[in-house]
């Protein structure tokens, strides 16, 4: 299953050299305009994550990744590239679907993971999302392996509705509804509600779980 897991990983970032994308699961389109750059910062109930990526087309970006998993206790650095399967279009709603992966090394808390060795680690993801003006759906799903701790799948799905249609430029507002499954975890099922406010180029997103955790997530575009 690890190598799996770590091949899909690779084929993803050898398909992202043939195209990548622009659109967002989980925080925001996880590919920018041709020639953009993309900051993407998410803290969750369980990690923080800081991804810079590159999109040298419309369907494909590549970045650099540093990872926190603050429940299993370990860092991940790596290249993360996303590729954008299949945009469809209409009128009044645009959907997206993206196949991602990452590949890099994996570092363990000596408190937490004594005398394990930092080796290698990865993800392969999927995701996807529906939007029109007023409504906003979203699925992602990500399976992780990482050389020392346990393996991971996690899969997150969001459902939101905008109060008000904002002209183009203004400020857009969204209120939505977060839930996360990681099995495994203490808290296994995680419900967030949270806003997202973007203009522009830059987007910020706030919450809070019905655990009490702090969803804090924001993404600059330039």
């Amino acid at each position: 299953m690890k190598i799996l897991i770590l091949a899909l990983g690779l084929l993803s970032g050898l398909l992202s050299g043939l195209a990548w994308p622009g659109g967002g699961a989980a925080v925001a389109r996880p590919v920018s305009y041709p020639g953009g750059w993309t900051a993407i910062q998410e803290t969750d109930p369980v990690m923080n994550r800081l991804l810079v990526h590159y999109s040298p087309t419309a369907r494909q970006s590549i970045g650099a990744l540093v990872e926190r998993n603050r429940d299993d206790g370990w860092w991940f650095t790596g290249m993360q590239t996303t590729r954008l399967l299949q945009r469809w279009n209409t009128r009044e709603t645009q959907a997206n679907l993206y196949l991602s992966g990452a590949l890099g090394l994996a570092h363990p808390d000596e408190d937490r993971h004594p005398g394990t060795q930092s080796g290698l680690g990865g993800f392969a993801a999927i995701a996807a999302d529906w939007e029109s003006r007023r409504l906003f759906t979203s699925y992602a799903g990500r399976m992780t392996v990482a050389g020392g701790v346990p393996d991971r799948f996690m899969q997150s799905a969001r459902l939101g509705f905008a109060p008000y249609i904002a002209p183009y430029g203004s400020l857009h507002t969204w209120l939505m509804v977060q839930i996360d499954h990681r099995p495994g975890n203490e808290d296994e099922i995680a419900v967030t509600p949270l806003i997202r406010l973007f203009k522009s180029v830059f987007l910020f997103e706030a919450g809070i779980s019905d655990s009490g955790e702090a969803l804090v997530n924001w993404t600059y575009r330039f």
